[in-house]
């Protein structure tokens, strides 16, 4: 499976900034599929995730009302939609995807077997 992003780019602190990721599963609704992202210097984190069918989300704290994720099946898309962006969300986000997971490790990065190469999200002040 591969997995393309797009959409990460410079903005102002409040800003917002929508990321897609593409991907090349057959039957991507199978996927559960996750945001996460690495600022400079530190480890990667989640940031998002959604399910496959139901369309379940799960956010991490730094992010809750202000991100959304979402999926489009038929377009084998996923979107994080991303408002009042502040410096400490400045990161290279990635995109995740993963058949087989279990939901008490969505949060973990190393539960999800396939990634895109990322896209620099820059936040300035």
């Amino acid at each position: 499976v591969q997995l393309v992003e797009s959409g990460g780019g410079l903005v102002q602190t409040g800003g917002s900034l929508t990321l897609s990721c593409a991907s090349s599963a057959q039957t991507f609704s199978n996927y559960f599929m996750g945001w996460f992202r690495q600022a400079p210097g530190k480890e990667r984190e989640f940031v998002a995730a959604i399910s496959g069918r139901s369309r379940r989300t799960y956010y991490a704290d730094a992010v809750e009302g202000r991100f959304v994720i979402s999926r489009d099946n038929a377009k084998n898309t996923v979107t994080l939609s991303m408002n009042s962006l502040e410096p400490e969300d400045t990161a290279v986000y990635y995109c995740a995807a993963d058949s087989r997971i279990i939901l008490s490790s969505i949060r973990s990065a190393s539960a999800y077997s396939y990634w895109g190469q990322g896209t620099l999200v820059t936040v300035s002040s």
